[in-house]
């Protein structure tokens, strides 16, 4: 019985102490404490559905938008016939909704871009059909109509008429790796432009247009690829590969591109005569609901003129309708979340300050501006024709909050969401119904299904289960705060204290930014931290000892274009001086020992992490910097000339804003780690970053890791990486 009590006794000690412990590293980076949320919600045509994929991705599921209850289920692996798949990874349904198309077998490619094998499945008779036999596909489309679907594969278009017998048939055949891609973008286009497809049908389906990128002349990148492990790859056993593709940087030769339809019967093919620089871009194509308009989206090299052109698929002529200039760069918003109607063209625009939303004919003719103030509109949700209304996303009232808005036609404006934090919404097709999901910096997403007058007709997600499982562990306190920098620049903060937090005592900070223009990590919310889920990583360093914070410095997002645009041709600059003026604010605060203070951040992170140790008044006894661009010389031209221009333009901003340029002021224990097949910021910025270290004397330490990407994941990656990191701040830090 003594026995039997010791362990009873034992096994409560141990409840208990988890009970009253922060979360781990482990829990952190396996998800333990990761809210739930609901994810691929795909409203229906009918405007009262939506489908998503099961959890176990075995069914296509169909949803209520009144009262989020299952209705039906679409599409299910287990009695589909003719073929057997295990999985749904992803579909598209045609217009009607008749058929859709199953995506199986992905393979990723760059961010944005994979290939996959999909099968055509009929709603009606139950059947899977391979879309094609002849290799795995890319980015498929169904025509308006339904009945045919063109996909790209080996950088070719390829079209499928599914009323004969699913022929296909080739539309381009001078496609090759590194020299030519039809209808899908090159690296840099799909990294920068954030899209993967660049073909659209005609409203009709009778024309077919696609941008051609000409990447011959583009210098050429290379890094190696060893055997490595999770995943392993056997080919490299026994000699290391390497991998090589089209990536222009700063200042270098980009691909040319090209505007040209096809007409599905006569198999004709034109080329749009688009008044397009030389070394101009063209961001997005896409067909208007009149078939004989293409609307042709284009940007100079300097990317401060946005032009849109509606060209004739058959006359290939084309006449400019929009025209939008600024005197830095036009924000990705204006070609990403442009709309078209049958007599009308939405459009957002920084040109009186900040982003609002025009409406204007489809011959270019401005109506009105629709919104106005000094707020930010964040997403353009959709215009209601029958009551003349437009819906979107705001930050109006504060710039870390969002609640989503309707205007109606008489300009009357109304919130249609009542927490104050952010919301982000989902609505059906014909505007009646909105999934929202809300949270803030001390509550996790709730989601709710409303009506467009913004009354919840339900909750599908309150994240009880969380709340109460965070309640009963050490979580660290979470706070916003904002402080006036030297130079009277108001910035924005979070901050996570221990759980224990003792006011008369000094503690050490770690912090964590991004910076890049037009980011934004300072937000009410709850996916907030490293994790974007309730700062559990950083609830995890405050649990040993640690105060961590986090501001939004000069360049970043959600203030206006004055705010955001002020370090245009300076990157780097000002970022680090708002980053040395956090750490001489928090060195005031009476619980900061301001001797301790440490910098981390990824990618563009890493970059104002090097900058700031760097900056000249040594404030920082730690830093570390994951996957950072080191010099804007070795970046990719469409990123780096949107916010420098060319290196020829532009030499004193690249000197001033190179990392590598004031090594030699680096101040702190430094810490590189770096993925060394990273496509994006390549290991080379590490590398030449390090030599100069070297030869200037200055001590530091590096983690390199195997065969990863930017994003450094795979197997134990991720928490090897994170132990590292969170060992180099015990031992530099305490």
């Amino acid at each position: 019985m003594k026995r039997i009590f010791l362990l009873l006794a034992i096994c409560l000690t141990s409840v208990l102490g988890m009970a009253q412990s922060a979360p781990s590293l482990s829990e952190v980076t396996s998800g333990t404490f990761r809210a739930k949320r609901i994810y691929g919600v795909n409203p229906l045509a009918d405007g009262i559905h939506y489908a998503q994929i099961s959890p176990d991705g075995e069914r296509i599921v169909k949803y209520s938008f009144k009262d989020g209850k299952e209705t039906g289920v679409i599409f299910d692996v287990k009695t589909a016939r003719n073929h057997k798949l295990e999985r749904v990874e992803g579909y598209i349904m045609s217009p009607d909704e008749s058929r859709i198309l199953i995506q199986t077998k992905t393979v990723p490619i760059y961010r944005h871009s994979y290939t996959a094998e999909y099968y055509i499945y009929t709603v009606k008779n139950n059947t899977l059909t391979p879309l094609s036999e002849n290799g795995p596909q890319q980015v498929p489309l169904f025509s308006p109509d339904g009945n045919m679907v063109a996909f790209v594969r080996d950088n070719n278009l390829f079209l499928v008429k599914l009323l004969f017998d699913n022929s296909e048939s080739q539309v381009t055949t001078d496609g090759k790796y590194n020299e030519v891609l039809n209808g899908i973008p090159d690296w840099v286009n799909e990294e920068e432009f954030g899209y993967n497809r660049a073909f659209d049908f005609s409203a009709d389906s009778k024309m077919l247009a696609y941008i051609r990128f000409d990447e011959k002349e583009v210098p050429e990148y290379s890094f190696p690829w060893f055997k490595g492990m999770s995943p392993e790859m056997k080919d490299y056993a026994i000699y290391p590969g390497a991998y090589s593709y089209k990536y222009p940087m700063a200042g270098e030769r980009n691909a040319t591109v090209s505007v040209h339809s096809f007409d599905v019967k006569t198999r004709v093919t034109r080329q749009m005569n688009v008044p397009l620089d030389a070394d101009g871009y063209i961001p997005r194509i896409q067909f208007t609901p009149n078939p004989d308009a293409l609307a042709v989206m284009t940007l100079n090299r300097h990317q401060n003129r946005f032009d849109i052109y509606m060209a004739n698929p058959r006359s290939a002529v084309c006449k400019l309708v929009i025209r939008d200039e600024a005197p830095q760069y036009i924000k990705e918003a204006a070609y990403a979340q442009i709309r078209f109607y049958p007599e009308n063209i939405a459009l957002l625009s920084e040109r009186d300050g900040y982003n609002h939303l025009y409406w204007y004919t489809m011959g270019g003719n401005l109506i009105r501006q629709v919104t106005h103030g000094e707020f930010e509109v964040t997403k353009f949700i959709g215009w209601d024709a029958k009551t003349n209304s437009f819906y979107y996303e705001s930050n109006e009232g504060s710039p870390t909050q969002s609640a989503i808005y309707k205007t109606d036609a008489k300009g009357r404006k109304s919130c249609l969401t009542e927490g104050k934090g952010v919301n982000s919404a989902i609505f059906s097709t014909n505007l009646s119904y909105f999934m929202n999901t809300f949270s803030n910096i001390s509550t996790p997403p709730v989601v709710t299904l409303c009506d467009n007058t913004g009354k919840t007709l339900k909750t599908l997600e309150d994240n009880a289960a969380l709340k109460a499982s965070l309640a009963s562990r050490k979580v660290g306190k979470k706070e916003l705060f904002a402080f006036q920098t030297s130079g009277g620049t108001l910035l924005n903060g979070w901050m996570v204290k221990p759980a224990d937090f003792d006011a008369s005592r000094k503690y050490p900070v770690i912090m964590y930014q991004y910076s890049g223009p037009g980011s934004q990590e300072v937000k009410d919310s709850w996916s907030l931290g490293f994790y974007r889920d309730g700062g559990l990583l950083e609830s995890y360093w405050a649990g040993e000892g640690f105060i961590v914070v986090c501001v939004d410095g000069r360049g970043t997002g959600g203030r206006g274009a004055a705010f955001e645009k002020c370090t245009y041709l300076n990157l780097g600059v000002k970022e680090a001086e708002d980053q040395v003026e956090t750490a001489l604010y928090l060195g005031s605060l009476p619980y900061i020992d301001k001797a301790n203070i440490g910098i981390w951040g990824w990618s563009y992170g890493g970059f104002n992490t090097l900058m700031s140790m760097s900056e000249g008044r040594p404030v920082f006894k730690a830093g570390v910097a994951v996957a950072a661009p080191t010099s804007w010389r070795y970046y990719d031209s469409v990123y780096t000339e949107r916010f420098m221009r060319t290196p020829k333009e532009n030499a004193t901003g690249y000197e001033a804003g190179s990392a590598i340029g004031r090594a030699h002021q680096l101040s702190g224990e430094l810490l590189l780690i770096h993925g060394m097949a990273d496509d994006n910021v390549h290991f080379r910025n590490m590398a030449e970053y390090a030599e100069v270290l070297v030869q200037a004397g200055k001590q530091f330490d590096m983690q390199v890791y195997t065969n990863r990407n930017h994003s450094i994941f795979g197997g134990n990656t991720r928490h090897h990486l994170l132990t590292r990191l969170t060992n180099h701040f015990k031992e530099h830090l305490k």
